[in-house]
Order: C-alpha cells, then sequence, then structure tokens
C-alpha cells in the first residue's frame, strides 16, 4: 500500500490546475542510477497502463508499475517546503540508505 499526505494531496491538485490535466494522474516509480544505485521517478500521465496498479486518494490517481512497486509499497510520499527547497518527499521504509537530497535510495 501506499499512502499520500494531505500536503501532498493538496499540492498535486495544484500543479494539475497549473499544467490543465483533467483526469489522468501521478506516476510513482523508481529506476536505476542517483547517487545511492535506485533514484525515484514522479511525472504526470494522462492515463494508467494496462499493467499498472491504481491508488486514488480523494481524486488523485497513482499510478505504479509492477516492478517499483516491490520498492515502493509501504512509502508515503509528502511534500514539504523550507527556506531552502520544496518539493515531493518519499518517506521509504524500504530504503536501507539514502542519499542526502533524497532523491534516491538503496534497497
Amino acid at each position: 500500500m501506499i499512502q499520500v499526505t494531505e500536503k501532498a494531496l493538496g499540492r498535486i491538485r495544484q500543479v494539475f490546475v497549473k499544467q490543465g490535466v483533467e483526469g489522468g494522474g501521478l506516476r510513482l516509480g523508481v529506476q536505476g542510477g542517483g547517487c545511492s544505485g535506485m533514484s525515484y521517478l514522479i511525472r504526470f500521465e494522462p492515463k494508467e497502463r494496462p499493467s499498472d496498479r491504481v491508488f486514488e486518494f480523494e481524486g488523485v490517481k497513482l499510478f505504479v508499475d509492477p516492478k517499483s512497486l516491490i520498492y515502493l509499497e509501504g512509502v508515503t510520499l509528502d511534500y514539504k517546503e523550507s527556506l531552502m527547497q520544496s518539493g515531493f518527499v518519499f518517506e521509504n521504509p524500504n530504503a536501507k540508505k539514502s542519499c542526502g537530497c533524497g532523491t534516491s535510495f538503496s534497497a
């Protein structure tokens, strides 16, 4: 299961409105690379793929492919803002090690 905080849901909705996105959802994934071995992928997509697992939170859809789901099971997607940076943050219980910027991990 994947969780999304209220703050992240609010930010996703804001970006959808700003980009003029109607329908579709947010793709969460994992790909090779980054300073810790694997990096997170997050992007907007017009529709899910046939093999995707679809999660829905208060009308916001998340699409996750089967290979990424192995690494994202139990993850919480949050949105944080500070003076230095703002962005989506993955709180991943499967990560054995993460880089300082939080965009890559090893499992």
